[in-house]
């Protein structure tokens, strides 16, 4: 009875953990990191998927402040100064926002690194704001996602996608 017991309890739990590990976030945690004008930057995001919905214009209005991501707000880390879009942004973690427009966006790093998407934020911590071209892409990206290249970071999340040059 006892072996009965054990191995239906030892069963039980290794179901629970498989289910478990099977079923992935609504919007996992990722992280891109690379090299851009010598300084180590690091993109943390939660990555929502598009799940047949319009996502510019419907779920993430045009014009308004959005937290770049989902859950948390997205943070933006820089090991040393660089420039944004030719404008000045010292070393340190920010939270990243995004103003998204048809043909152009607002791409804001906030003081303010670590709040719950964009419920508090507040422009007065704003270290930087920079206005970039959005662009409509041929390629549908399911889940959202940012990319540091040696020059530049990019977002992209169904056929939108929008960068910003990165200097020293």
């Amino acid at each position: 009875m006892n072996f009965k017991k054990i191995f239906f309890s030892l069963s039980f739990a290794l179901l629970a953990t498989v289910v478990s590990f099977a079923q992935e976030k609504a919007s996992p945690a990722r992280t891109a990191e690379g090299t851009a004008a010598g300084s180590k930057i690091t993109i943390k995001y939660s990555s929502p998927a598009v799940k047949g919905r319009t996502i510019w214009g419907d779920l993430v209005p045009l014009g308004q402040v959005w937290r770049a991501g989902a859950d948390d707000a997205t943070t933006f880390t820089t090991t040393k100064d660089i420039t944004i879009e030719g404008q000045k942004l010292p070393a340190g973690t920010y939270s990243f926002f995004i103003i998204p427009g048809e043909s152009q966006s607002t791409m804001i790093f906030n003081k303010v690194a670590k709040q719950w998407g964009a419920y508090n934020y507040d422009s007065k911590q704003d270290a930087l704001r920079v206005n970039v071209a959005s662009q409509q892409t041929s390629t549908m990206e399911e889940r959202l996602v940012y990319e540091v290249k040696p020059d530049s970071f990019e977002i992209r999340w169904e056929y939108g996608k929008a960068s910003a040059k990165i200097g020293s």
